[in-house]
């Protein structure tokens, strides 16, 4: 009875190994998903630009706290109100401790007076800020022939002026752009109206319609001796390190260089998708053309986020991260932090730009101050000192300040006190004197 009253366990579905009796059921077998993100996860990584990547975060970060810094009215701010500074350059550290990490860049010191902690940014940093201004200023030709090189890769011949102002570092343009340089060069631009740039006329005949990867074609036909056919629409293919090549890789990608596309330079009204290979030719123009953007650039690099404002004006109706994952031998996406930022591979050698431009390398010049760290920071102390004895003489820089309504009060009242006689300021204090008088007579009564 006993046995009986005892409650049987909740029993589970066993599951049966696969045997004879069972053969005549089938296992499903799911088939490893191969998306754009099981892509990015499982890339083969690039040390070298990923290490550059993350320093270059750091490097835009002190740039925008130096951009902050410069909106205030003194050379110098308390360390307290950049604390509140930290959510918007994105700093996952105290502002204190992000500060001391870079002594070459920012000089912390104490208010002569109020005793606070303040902060500015060194000497050296400012020139090389102004160094950079003079270089953009010196490159405004070449930044000019990069604009209308991009316009006339567009299938209406223009572009959004902020999807200019997006690039317009990679592209070394000065930060108003629209006024110094659109408005500047009026033969080449025409602002259709406050968004929308044009390109006056079309130079498809010069040197503005060849493509880079042209030049690379044309030294590879003449220098290896290659064919033409091999090279008239083949790209520079570099592996990364360790790239894994399995079988039948070598002759897609054969097949794939000689493939026909539409180059970016050229117009067609119709780009045909549906005839035999017409997916493959329209991939292949979208790579061309973003080969062409990174190219342009100062530094041979942008954000991936960034490249998706020029799909429609180049007629790349693609996904631009699964476009360049694709392609691992012509493009690299590094996705060191929050970003993912994608380089062209040829144009970079151990972390470092195979052709450097001048504004590159005053860029290069920022970063290796900022490598420094805290070496060699001693004999940043010992000037510090010097200068800081100083500091308060430089904090009147001109402004409007809380307090100056109050001024002009004052000024009146100095002005009207000086218009009264002395006979009228001798009743004023008898009267005064009299009335204190009568006050102590009742108080004793």
């Amino acid at each position: 009875m006993r046995g009986l009253q005892m409650k049987t366990p909740t029993s589970q579905p066993q599951e049966f190994p696969f045997g004879p009796f069972n053969s005549a059921i089938q296992r499903r077998w799911k088939k490893p998903a191969d998306t754009a993100q099981t892509r990015l996860e499982n890339r083969t990584r690039d040390s070298q630009l990923d290490k550059l990547t993350t320093n270059l975060q750091r490097l835009a970060t002190v740039l925008q706290l130096q951009h902050l810094i410069s909106k205030r009215r003194g050379p110098y701010v308390s360390v307290q109100i950049m604390s509140r500074w930290k959510n918007i350059v994105g700093l996952n550290t105290g502002m204190g401790e992000f500060l001391r990490k870079y002594p070459h860049i920012f000089e912390i010191f104490p208010h002569p007076v109020k005793r606070n902690q303040c902060c500015r940014v060194s000497r050296r940093m400012l020139d090389l800020m102004l160094e950079e201004e003079a270089a953009v200023k010196e490159c405004e030709l070449d930044a000019v022939r990069r604009v209308k090189k991009l316009l006339m890769m567009s299938v209406s011949g223009t572009l959004r002026v902020h999807t200019l102002w997006l690039i317009k570092r990679e592209l070394g343009l000065p930060e108003n752009f629209r006024d110094s340089v659109l408005a500047k060069y009026c033969d080449d631009f025409k602002l259709v109206d406050l968004e929308t740039v044009e390109l006056v006329r079309r130079d498809e005949d010069g040197d503005l319609g060849v493509a880079q990867v042209e030049i690379w074609r044309e030294r590879e036909y003449t220098e290896k001796w290659l064919s033409e056919f091999e090279t008239k629409y083949a790209f520079p293919i570099n592996l990364p390190t360790g790239f894994k090549i399995e079988s039948g890789f070598r002759g897609k990608l054969k097949n794939w260089q000689r493939l026909q596309y539409l180059k970016p330079y050229e117009r067609k009204d119709v780009v045909r998708v549906g005839n035999c290979g017409g997916i493959q030719r329209f991939e292949k123009r979208a790579v061309a053309i973003l080969h062409e953007l990174l190219s342009l650039n100062t530094e041979k690099m942008v954000l991936v986020e960034r490249l998706s404002h020029f799909r429609k004006d180049f007629c790349m109706e693609v996904n631009v991260r699964e476009l360049l994952l694709k392609h691992p031998g012509i493009f690299y996406i590094s996705t060191r932090g929050n970003t993912q930022m994608v380089f062209l591979i040829e144009a970079y050698r151990k972390g470092c730009l195979i052709e450097p431009n001048p504004v590159y390398v005053v860029r290069r010049k920022m970063l290796d101050l900022l490598l420094l760290g805290q070496r060699h920071s001693r004999e940043l102390n010992i000037e510090s000192k010097e200068e800081s004895d100083n500091v308060v003489v430089d904090e009147d820089v001109g402004g409007i300040r809380d307090g100056d309504w109050v001024i002009p009060i004052l000024d009146n009242f100095d002005d009207n006190l000086h218009g009264i006689s002395d006979s009228s300021v001798q009743e004023l204090i008898d009267y005064s004197e009299n009335k204190n008088s009568r006050n102590e007579y009742k108080l004793q009564g």
